[in-house]
């Protein structure tokens, strides 16, 4: 069984699972992703970046120069989409265990009644 994934970790692979992105898009995308809530600095994110890159589940795409500076594009390999998948399920399977006991407890779930 694999560890669950932490969040800025899933907002990350999530991001870059539609599309190969450099730095400051994946920052963006995960701000966006999260409704605003999380806000990767530059430092979180080419660290989660680089602990993926050694565990193989994203990679380099491509390079180019932008204004005498490297921007460097990533994205997400297979096993990479992989392991999104599997974390998904796993919080898909955990949402519904706790909406079926929180409605028989009576609480009202989001976009339902008790």
């Amino acid at each position: 069984m694999t560890e669950a994934l932490r969040e800025p970790t899933f907002l990350v692979l999530t991001a870059l699972a539609e599309q190969p992105q450099h730095g400051y898009g994946v920052m963006e995308d995960v701000l966006r992703i999260s409704e605003g809530r999380v806000r990767l600095r530059a430092g979180t994110l080419y660290a989660v970046l680089d602990r993926l890159r050694v565990e193989g589940l994203v990679e380099v795409d491509r390079e180019e120069i932008v204004q005498s500076r490297l921007r460097r594009y990533y994205r997400i390999t297979e096993q990479g989409a992989q392991r999104l998948v599997d974390e998904v399920a796993r919080l898909r399977r955990n949402a519904t265990a706790a909406s079926a006991r929180l409605r028989k407890s009576g609480f009202a779930i989001e976009g339902g009644t008790a």
